[in-house]
């Protein structure tokens, strides 16, 4: 009988990586937004924690400008930055994979909205811009994304109506493989 499965595990050391980014931020006065797959899942399981789905790794957006004041800041808890194979990332100390690095994504939230608060108090993009990022990349974990957070109605008509022509037309796509 299973009682803590493989993805709670991983649900937990993506929110505690998270939560001391944070902290380490909060404290420094660095401004971030959780972006990427951990922030679709923040949306989706605030509607439907059934529905949620889980990625593999945590995305951050930030300046340029703080990657200094970043980097100092982090340290203490616990995270290194690194510049790897063209990818800014921090890496937990205590598991020092790339593929479990946080990755620093610089100027990627072209226009953006602020950012919204989560149940736990992270800073995560906005629907909208998610959306959009998702979109644009529109790789498959990218549309399944999408998909998520259309299903629970986070996609408005609203969010939809700012959408550019070639975006809706990728939500059409994405909508006609459900």
């Amino acid at each position: 009988m299973l009682t803590t499965t493989a993805f709670d595990r991983h649900v937990e050391q993506l929110f505690d990586i998270l939560n001391r980014l944070a902290a380490a931020l909060r404290q420094a006065g660095v401004e971030y937004q959780v972006i990427g797959g951990v922030a679709a899942f923040i949306h989706v399981s605030e509607r439907d924690p059934r529905l949620a789905r889980m990625t593999r790794d945590v995305d951050l957006a930030i300046d340029r400008d703080c990657l200094q004041a970043l980097a100092e800041a982090v340290r203490p808890f616990g995270f290194e930055y690194r510049h790897a194979a063209g990818v800014d990332m921090l890496v937990d100390t205590a598991q020092p994979k790339a593929r479990s690095a946080v990755h620093l994504v610089f100027g990627s939230v072209p226009d953006c909205s602020p950012p919204v608060r989560s149940a736990e108090g992270l800073s995560v993009a906005s629907v909208a811009d998610l959306v959009r990022m998702k979109l644009t990349s529109f790789r498959e974990n990218d549309r399944v994304h999408v998909r998520d957070m259309d299903s629970v109605g986070l996609i408005t008509a609203e969010i939809e109506g700012q959408l550019s022509d070639l975006f809706r037309q990728r939500l059409v796509q994405v909508r006609a493989t459900e």
